[in-house]
């Protein structure tokens, strides 16, 4: 399993955009990644995912404003968020893999004016 360290989080306004980085222990090459986010009170839910492949996919509150992508070369898995919303506010996490899962320490995203 690889340890995961996400940065990049902090406070923005809303309509406004951040990118959150996801760096890995080891190679990620081969394995599924995905960015999910906790809100206070709420169960974590899935955000987006990509696979060794390339291939995305999102939550509906998110599309066509998220975007996930990897560089395998780094080791490290990304998210831009763009158009934040008040609802967007989360502790964002990093995950890798399908049956053996890792989690990263999370995130803070808080959207407000």
């Amino acid at each position: 399993q690889v340890q995961l360290v996400e940065s990049g989080g902090g406070l923005v306004q809303p309509g406004g955009s951040l990118r959150l980085s996801c760096a890995a222990s080891g190679s990620i090459a081969s394995i599924m990644m995905g960015w999910y986010r906790q809100a206070p009170g709420k169960q974590r839910e899935l955000v987006a995912t990509i696979t060794s492949g390339g291939g995305s996919n999102y939550a509906d509150a998110v599309k066509g404003r998220f975007t996930i992508s990897r560089d395998n070369a780094k080791n490290s898995v990304y998210l831009q968020m763009n158009s934040l919303k008040p609802e967007d506010t989360a502790v964002y996490y990093c995950r890798a893999g399908v049956f053996r899962v890792s989690w990263g320490q999370g995130t803070q995203v808080i959207v407000s004016s």
